[in-house]
């Protein structure tokens, strides 16, 4: 039986899919999120960027009052988007990744003033691309990505990574070795191939679709 390492805690239908496809599964978090009281140094744009449901979460617990002002959205990711929609607000243009949607802002909308609400291990593609097209952006990191270091004496047949972040926590005390590294998405698989080549990329960015890249490879 080929035995799967998750590096996030899954939720108990996302491990029964593993388990009843005859795949052991050993899991714990590689990385914890922990939220930080942010202040306001200028007027906050109406036109937000959210490239993860942390962000979401952590704005607007603190910042409750912009859950009643006029905000245009933009997001990156399905889960990112149905936090967004659980605030009250739709979202004007989202994608799988922040390059992605940076491109569709650069292309469709004309307002020039922008704020990304991110954490503290953000990528810097999304800024880039909007600065070198003339937008202003600015950034509100409103929680920090922590590493967590834990050190494996067994090996797995697969690894399970949900973020780069993810993989600098486990390649800290752990080497992938044989191990397949089934990753959430490109920038993941970046960070991954600086230790393996044997690398699988989910179809779509979500963590049941990674899990279905396992299954593929290891059902019974």
């Amino acid at each position: 039986m080929a035995t799967i390492l998750s590096t996030k805690i899954l939720a108990e239908n996302q491990k029964q899919l593993l388990l009843n496809s005859g795949i052991g599964l050993v899991e714990y978090d590689a990385i914890s999120i922990g939220f930080d009281n942010t202040s306001l140094d200028a007027p906050i744009p109406r036109n937000l960027i959210f490239t993860s449901k942390n962000g979401v979460k952590g704005f607007f617990t603190q910042y409750p009052e912009f859950q009643t002002r006029e905000l245009n959205i933009f997001c990156v990711g399905e889960k990112t988007k149905a936090e967004i929609e659980k605030e009250g607000y739709s979202v004007i243009a989202s994608a799988d990744y922040g390059e992605e949607l940076a491109n569709l802002i650069v292309k469709d909308f004309q307002e020039k003033e922008f704020l990304h609400i991110c954490g503290s291990m953000r990528r810097e593609e999304l800024s880039k691309i909007l600065k070198a097209a003339n937008f202003s952006i600015k950034e509100l990191v409103v929680y920090n990505t922590r590493l967590n270091f834990r050190k494996f004496d067994s090996s797995f047949d697969g690894i399970l990574f949900f973020s780069p972040s993810g993989v600098k926590s486990y390649c800290q005390e752990n080497d992938i070795n044989s191990s397949t590294a089934f990753c959430i998405g490109a920038t993941t698989a970046a960070e991954a191939k600086k230790h393996t080549q044997h690398i699988i990329i989910a179809n779509k960015p979500s963590i049941e679709n990674v899990i279905v890249q396992a299954i593929k490879k290891y059902k019974i």
